[in-house]
């Protein structure tokens, strides 16, 4: 029974000490041009227009998104996005790169709209004027580095147009 205990208790602060395996930062290393290298890709020095930096990652598995745009009832657009080898994460994540999960950031035109930890979006009337526009979708990991493949970030885009006149019918329309 004391043996017992004292395996139990041995494993208890192995773990308390050692933390969780693969996750903390002895798993980073310097790689080729003092880029930092993880099992959740290798991080660049090319940055997204924020300045956050590329986290590149093998082609094989990496996450993809695409954005489907749709007229909604009320003159706006619902948004949908299809990722694959990616799941977004819980507002409570801790901020560390974990590989294929993160959050989408939207874009209109360059503008950007929101940080997305799901995949439909409901873009009001009042936010697309007439004219055509471009939606974007870009992947990042839990620390805000974009996901690329061969230094090219992990994103997807659509055309919308709009003509400025899109409005519910009231009573007596049709």
């Amino acid at each position: 029974m004391a043996f017992r205990r004292g395996l139990l208790a041995a494993l208890a602060a192995g773990a308390l000490i050692g933390g969780s395996a693969g996750c903390g930062a002895e798993d980073v290393h310097e790689g080729k041009g003092g880029a930092r290298v993880s099992p959740a890709g290798t991080v660049l020095t090319d940055t997204d227009e924020q300045g956050r930096h590329y986290r590149d990652v093998d082609p094989k598995g990496a996450p993809r998104v695409a954005v489907e745009v749709r007229p909604d009832s009320g003159g706006g657009r619902d948004i949908q996005l299809t990722v694959r080898h990616f799941r977004f994460s819980a507002a409570e994540v801790r901020p560390v790169a974990v590989a294929g999960r993160g959050l989408a950031r939207l874009s209109l035109d360059g503008r950007s709209l929101t940080w997305l930890r799901v995949t439909a979006y409901r873009l009001p009337a009042a936010l697309v004027p007439r004219g055509t526009h471009r939606v974007r979708a870009r992947l990042y990991a839990d620390d805000r580095t974009l996901w690329s493949v061969h230094g090219r970030p992990v994103e997807g885009a659509a055309a919308l147009t709009s003509s400025g006149t899109e409005r519910t019918p009231g009573p007596g329309c049709t």
